[in-house]
């Protein structure tokens, strides 16, 4: 059951952590990207990279809350639908995360 809960609450966390991105508070990622983009871009640049990790908590909760359903009525497609959901967050989510860090950075590393 905690196993849920720690995993509800990681969501929970890059959900809130997209938001404050989203708002232009870019101080969660990474100090090297964040050097490399100018403040004129740094809106836009946050807004892109929260939205990914938004996508990325929301699946990371829905994968929770459908695991937890799984385990109550023992039932494995909601595991399957779950980690389902989950990959596809986290692809879209880290695609959309690249996409900026190349636009406006001009590279990921």
């Amino acid at each position: 059951m905690t196993g849920f809960i720690v995993t509800f609450l990681v969501g929970v966390v890059c959900v809130c952590l997209g938001i404050s991105n989203m708002r232009g508070n870019i101080s969660s990622i990474h100090s090297y990207h964040r050097s490399r983009v100018s403040e004129e871009d740094r809106i836009p640049f946050g807004k892109m990279v929260g939205l990914g990790t938004i996508i990325i908590g929301c699946a990371v909760i829905i994968f929770s809350g459908l695991s937890a359903i799984s385990l109550y009525t023992e039932n494995q497609i909601f595991i399957l639908i779950g980690t389902a959901v989950m990959i596809a967050g986290l692809i879209v989510g880290l695609v959309l995360s690249f996409y900026a860090m190349i636009k406006y950075n001009k590279g990921i590393f």
